[in-house]
């Protein structure tokens, strides 16, 4: 069975006007439940971690700082939301439904969380809507109980995963993978151990060719145990955010083309959600839904 998480609190109040659409965590449920992809026993609530598996990616003195709300303002404004004791819970709670799901990936070959994708936050900070690196600190769980002994992390979003590339800068077990559009944020780019940068424009056909050669050849490389997979929506033509021109159906069938690569590989997978910013908000949660309709096809 296909296990999502989900909490209520996903959905997080903002100040009126601000650019992140919350909203969506609130939608695409409902619209999977709405249309039957899921049923009420797909979602499991996660809760709020023990510390351990955070403290083994993030830095002390960063994480209790943050929890205790007590960042420096030139740090707290960089993550973009403003602070709260809530904030902070739903982001561990996000954390936490990352590294459940692996454990569901290993039993069921995928799992997937309705948020998450967190790759901005780096060891000792967080930035652009991230403050706790979800599949980071899965990947590090994972290692740490001798579950797998590689990883591979495939960064989809149009924003590179540059927090997740300086957390795993050393770390012979986890490859870093990122495909993203070269004139995005962040401005200044940490290094994958792959990155592929996209020129603006950059339509679904240049795509998915780059992408249908490339993903092969790093799961032949790295042999992974375990896979990550941030597939953001900001790829979109729509997307306010984003500066590449695929259509719905190119990403629907970037979903495609990594989800059948992990299944027919037998390769668990994991997914979170990451970005998306087209100003209709039908668009993002279709886009999103997308991804959960082809976890259902592909895996069960």
């Amino acid at each position: 069975m296909l296990k999502i998480a989900f909490h209520p609190i996903y959905k997080h109040p903002l100040p009126a006007g601000h650019r992140f659409p919350m909203l969506k965590y609130d939608l695409l449920p409902q619209q999977l439940l709405y249309e039957g992809t899921c049923n009420v026993d797909n979602f499991f609530e996660p809760q709020i971690p023990s510390e351990e598996p955070i403290l083994a990616v993030h830095k002390e003195s960063y994480f209790h700082e943050l929890k205790n709300l007590q960042l420096k303002p030139s740090l707290a404004r960089k993550i973009g939301f403003p602070l709260s004791k809530a904030l902070v819970e739903r982001e561990q709670i996000i954390a936490d439904g990352t590294v459940s799901g692996c454990t569901f990936a290993l039993e069921h070959g995928i799992a997937m969380n309705i948020a998450g994708g967190t790759h901005h936050a780096f060891t000792d900070r967080g930035e652009a809507f991230c403050m706790l690196n979800d599949q980071a600190i899965g990947a590090r769980y994972l290692l740490e109980k001798e579950l797998v002994k590689s990883i591979l992390i495939v960064d989809l979003d149009v924003h590179q995963g540059n927090g997740t590339a300086e957390i795993f800068r050393n770390e012979p077990s986890v490859f870093t993978f990122s495909m993203h559009g070269a004139a995005n944020y962040p401005f200044k780019k940490e290094t994958s151990d792959l990155d592929i940068p996209l020129e603006k424009g950059t339509n679904d056909n240049t795509y998915l060719t780059i992408l249908k050669e490339t993903l092969p050849r790093l799961m032949n490389k790295v042999q992974p145990d375990f896979i990550f997979y941030l597939c953001g929506v900001d790829v979109l033509s729509t997307d306010k955010l984003g500066t590449l021109a695929m259509s719905m159906e190119g990403c629907y069938q970037r979903d495609r083309f990594v989800l059948q690569c992990c299944k027919d590989a037998k390769l668990p997978v994991q997914c979170s959600m990451g970005g998306g910013y087209s100003p209709d908000i039908k668009t993002i949660v279709e886009a999103h839904a997308n991804t959960f309709r082809l976890a259902q096809e592909i895996f069960f």
